[in-house]
């Protein structure tokens, strides 16, 4: 076991060495640029077409489409990932999730235009769009080869990755230390439900997400903020704390109760491939759900979009990371993961509410990760194939994936992981790269259409 954990540590090293690091950040420092910083001037108007009904082509509504992209993003990654992160990266890895986050909007804004723009049917009738779409349809057949390299790291990914393993093994674990359930008891339970709710299709799905996500994500931020209330005057110094460590080494506990010494470049990696997990921007994945979303503009569908990365990791994951540091935990024990956040939660409420919470939390964040998780990997398995008669298969073998996840160990299902994360990010980026262009103009005209609409109405005129 030993040296299959050392071999996912060096795998882990070099698929999120610099040039990975580079090409994400770079990617989404060119579109901010590009895009005049549009993740920050217009997440007012993002925010606003949530909650406004557009009518158009598609399969499920614009607020289905984000509350099943939230689905799969708001699950271990934003409990259980950063408690990780923090213990491997120390306190500066939350610095680098928020710069992943920050430029991640806008590449989480161009897959979600390019989704919509190059999205087409399948033979069921249902819309199919992504990362293998927009590859093939807009940068032509001779980078067939990449949308297929996308598809078949999207079904690893599902199967092996964060759909998976990290998930069951998150809601097993700390299920067991809250209610003292057995592990397999937990495993059947989680199997069964996921059968129940993956095997029904998008519309299932989303219906589910749009019921549990904003329920679950508001009792998750007002808990977390009865926390930090509690530990208000530990804040600034786990801020302090946070800008240090980001920039200059940084000692943590280690094994054995010893300290071992954190580097810059540790906790950049290790911020960098988290917040790539919590948030998914530049991973491909959630262009897969956002094709499907009923409206008549990719732009629009490209802001919807982009909110989801402030959702999950400016807020939620920064939730359970301030929470985390200011519990002085990290200093003191050597406890990790799930049993970290619930600690930590736990040091500053009465009785075990902290636990409770985030175990209940955790248990939902990550049924819905998986459920979406279920959908992403059948979408990609019907490009690679060209085929919709392979998905009952597939959907089997996820869920027995889903029923030996409980029996696996924590660490290696973590670097495994991430580097399936690299490995489906890496031809998207490309893709995205590649379609800039369309990005800018189609940007460019949406915005300009606006404000003629503004100068219409200004001029009493009803625009057409």
């Amino acid at each position: 076991m030993d040296s299959i954990l050392h071999l996912l540590e060096k795998v882990q090293a070099v698929v999120w060495g610099p040039p990975t690091m580079i090409l994400l950040i770079g990617t989404g420092l060119y579109f901010t640029l590009r895009l005049k910083c549009l993740q920050v001037v217009h997440l007012p108007r993002a925010l606003r077409y949530i909650f406004e009904k557009e009518e158009g082509e598609g399969d499920v509504s614009a607020f289905g489409s984000l509350c099943t992209a939230l689905a799969a993003t708001i699950g271990t990654g934003s409990i259980v990932g950063v408690a990780t992160a923090l213990r491997v990266g120390g306190p500066g890895a939350l610095f680098w999730m928020w710069v992943s986050a920050f430029v991640g909007m806008a590449t989480k804004y161009a897959e979600g235009l390019l989704a919509v723009k190059y999205r087409t049917v399948d033979e069921n009738g249902q819309i199919a769009g992504g990362p293998m779409y927009y590859i093939q349809n807009g940068m032509g057949k001779k980078w067939i080869w990449l949308a297929k390299l996308f598809a078949f790291f999207g079904i690893i990914t599902a199967l092996l990755g964060c759909g998976t393993f990290p998930q069951v093994n998150a809601i097993t674990e700390s299920a067991s230390e809250a209610f003292h359930l057995p592990v397999a008891i937990i495993g059947i339970v989680v199997t069964i439900a996921v059968a129940a709710g993956g095997l029904g299709g998008l519309k299932s799905i989303s219906k589910v997400a749009e019921l549990v996500v904003p329920v679950m994500a508001a009792a998750y931020v007002i808990g977390s903020f009865a926390v930090l209330f509690v530990n208000a005057s530990a804040i600034p110094k786990a801020f302090a704390l946070i800008f240090e460590s980001a920039f200059t080494p940084h000692a943590m506990l280690g094994g054995a109760g010893g300290t071992i010494m954190i580097s810059v470049m540790t906790a950049m990696r290790t911020g960098f491939a988290r917040g790539i997990y919590t948030n998914e921007a530049g991973l491909g994945s959630s262009p897969i759900v956002v094709a499907a979303a009923k409206t008549k503009s990719c732009v629009r569908q490209g802001l919807i979009s982009m909110t989801s990365v402030f959702f999950t990791t400016i807020i939620i994951c920064t939730m359970t990371g301030i929470v985390v540091i200011t519990s002085g935990l990290l200093e003191t024990t050597e406890l990790d993961g799930g049993l970290l956040s619930n600690a930590a939660f736990n040091a500053s409420l009465p009785g075990d509410i902290g636990m409770y919470m985030v175990t209940i939390g955790l248990i939902f964040f990550s049924f819905t990760t998986i459920i979406g998780w279920c959908y992403y990997g059948e979408r990609c398995l019907v490009y690679l194939f060209n085929s919709v008669k392979y998905i009952l298969p597939y959907k089997m073998v996820y869920i027995a994936c889903i029923a030996v996840a409980p029996f696996l160990s924590l660490k290696p299902i973590w670097l495994l992981a991430d580097i399936t994360n690299a490995c489906m990010a890496f031809p998207n980026l490309i893709g995205l790269l590649g379609l800039s262009s369309v990005v800018i103009a189609e940007t460019k005209a949406f915005f300009q259409k606006e404000k003629e609409k503004d100068k219409e109405k200004e001029r009493g005129i009803a625009p057409t």
